[in-house]
């Protein structure tokens, strides 16, 4: 059963502090810790929001950043990238609201949909009786579900095989070279990115994405026709 955690609001009155969306629950250093220890996936720290005249915004500094507070801080951002408990906690001490970041194509990549469509595509996988990985919501209106590395590769000619034109069913891979938000990270006043499945021990082993592809591609196709 899938389930999907309540969105925490933005903080909308008081000083310019308040006004940036205070973290609750887990801290963002220990998400990344746990994610290194349980999952071994590495991370990286991002960019996080700074109150610039009451509003949040992006440390990258661009008023109009689509992402505010959610995307690579630094070009180089690949070489940051650790599996190191040791070595994210002291990232993540240098500056505790950077957003946590996954680098795809290392041990895992991500097929990346509409959030109608990926609702649709996991009551679809629930009937079926798939075994899912992990998946994330977005606040931007999509979802994220997690397989093994490789899949950049293999999509387009699964796509083919199953008479979908790729292009027409808004699925991104992505694999090498990109990367993934992870809970609790924050999309400036937006919400946080969530977990519609959790990562949890019975799904450690990840799905190829020949297993997920056929619902995911349904659900694409069917909700682009309306």
């Amino acid at each position: 059963m899938f389930i999907v955690e309540e969105t925490i609001a933005g903080t909308e009155t008081g000083t310019e502090t308040a006004r940036i969306p205070t973290q609750r629950g887990e801290s963002l250093m220990d998400a990344a810790v746990r994610y290194t220890e349980e999952r071994h996936w590495d991370v990286f720290p991002g960019t996080w929001l700074e109150a610039v005249d009451g509003v949040p915004r992006c440390s990258c500094g661009e008023p109009a950043c689509p992402l505010p507070g959610a995307h690579a801080a630094r070009e180089d951002w690949a070489t940051q990238a650790t599996g190191s408990a040791t070595a994210a906690r002291r990232l993540w001490s240098a500056q505790p609201t950077a957003s946590v970041l996954l680098p795809t194509g290392r041990t895992f990549d991500a097929l990346d949909v509409p959030e109608t469509s990926g609702f649709l595509a996991l009551a679809r996988m629930e009937r079926m009786g798939l075994t899912l990985g992990p998946v994330t919501c977005t606040p931007d209106g999509r979802m994220r579900f997690f397989v093994l590395p490789g899949a950049a590769a293999k999509i387009p000619e699964l796509v083919r095989k199953l008479g979908w034109p790729l292009a027409s069913l808004g699925l991104v891979v992505l694999g090498e070279g990109a990367y993934v938000a992870a809970p609790p990270t924050r999309y400036g006043s937006r919400g946080a990115v969530q977990w519609a499945c959790r990562p949890t021990p019975a799904n450690r082993w990840l799905p190829d994405a020949e297993e997920l592809i056929s619902p995911l591609a349904y659900a694409c196709g069917r909700d682009n026709r309306r």
